[in-house]
């Protein structure tokens, strides 16, 4: 009898709350069709993303560099497995999005309502939670 006890004790603190889990998913989702999104429409220099990149200061050849970085994580962050590199993922998406914030203040580029600057602090925070609420499986 204690034997089942025990073993019920040990799943239950091993698993995840089913309602993390759905919340780990749907924010994660939202963030990887978030940068797989973006990143595609770099890669192809679609909606404004060149003259984005120029009004901001960069070189042309950053939107290839940034949609291949951000497809490239996009499905990093879906496929099971490789904790270590969903790290990497997720401090990158970070630098990259806070990156992306500062380069738009600096360049006075706020954009209607501050937008340029909001979404990717919002970005941010998608990938903030999505870090906290990971599985343990995710965790180094």
């Amino acid at each position: 009898m204690s034997k089942v006890i025990s073993a019920e004790l040990t799943s239950q603190i091993g698993a995840q709350p089913r309602g993390k889990m759905i919340a780990y998913w749907t924010v994660t989702l939202l963030l990887a069709a978030s940068v797989m999104l973006s990143g595609i429409g770099q890669l192809m220099q679609f909606g404004g993303n060149l003259e984005l990149v120029t009004k901001l200061g960069y070189p042309s050849y950053v939107l290839t560099i940034l949609g291949i970085w951000k497809v490239l994580g996009a499905i990093a962050l879906v496929v099971p497995g490789f904790p270590r590199l969903k790290e990497w993922v997720h401090a990158g998406i970070f630098f990259l999005m806070t990156g992306a914030a500062i380069s738009h203040m600096f360049a006075s580029d706020y954009g209607d309502y501050g937008f340029a600057i909001i979404l990717p602090l919002f970005y941010s925070a998608l990938n903030i939670v999505s870090w906290t609420l990971r599985p343990a499986s995710c965790k180094l």
